[in-house]
């Protein structure tokens, strides 16, 4: 049996660890993972860092840089069995790209696994893909999962039905566990 395809959808200002703690840790269990972004290019990543307070402050950094292997237009969602969506700052101007919202409501109007973490659901809420649907994010996004429909819980991981999501990267590995066990369970389903 081929390797199942996960797509990543990322841009510039993606958060280098949650971006590259998803390619690592679903090539390691053997998915072919590809990196989607608005063009096919070396993305320039970010990385933050936290003062330890909520409500509190986050510094950012240039992170480390990676390519992009192709451009959101060439997206066939058809082939690819489950999404991953980190946060950053990208989220706040891939939600405004039409391919980038062809490609997620695909995912959810198909049922098929989607992770999201941080700031993703900056890019989620307006495409009312969060209707209904219970889910985490960085806190100061709350307002916006609300806004978009979604009830906001402060714990990770959460999942509800398809859909897993964390507060940020150092939630990486539970919320690795439980989209990789949705994957799974996903793939049994439909064989």
């Amino acid at each position: 049996m081929p390797a199942l395809r996960i797509l990543i959808l990322a841009g510039d200002a993606t958060e280098d660890l949650e971006l590259f703690y998803a390619l690592q840790r679903l090539t390691e269990e053997e998915y072919q993972v590809t990196i989607a972004a608005p063009r096919a290019k070396r993305l320039k990543l970010v990385s933050h860092d936290f003062d330890g307070t909520y409500p509190g402050t986050y510094t950012e950094f240039p992170g480390k840089s990676w390519p992009a292997d192709i451009a959101f237009a060439d997206v066939d969602p058809d082939a690819y069995a489950g999404l991953f969506l980190p946060g950053g700052r990208a989220p706040e101007y891939l939600r405004h790209d039409p391919d980038f919202q062809r490609i997620v409501r695909h995912f959810f109007a198909a049922g098929k696994p989607v992770a999201h973490t941080c700031h993703a659901a900056v890019a989620l809420a307006p495409l009312g893909v969060l209707q209904g649907r219970v889910t985490t994010t960085f806190p100061g996004v709350a307002p916006e999962v609300t806004l978009g429909g979604g009830t906001f819980v402060d714990d990770a991981p959460v999942v509800d039905g398809n859909l897993v999501s964390a507060r940020d990267w150092s939630e990486n590995a539970p919320l690795l566990r439980e989209f990789i066990r949705l994957l799974r369970e996903h793939a049994e389903a439909t064989a």
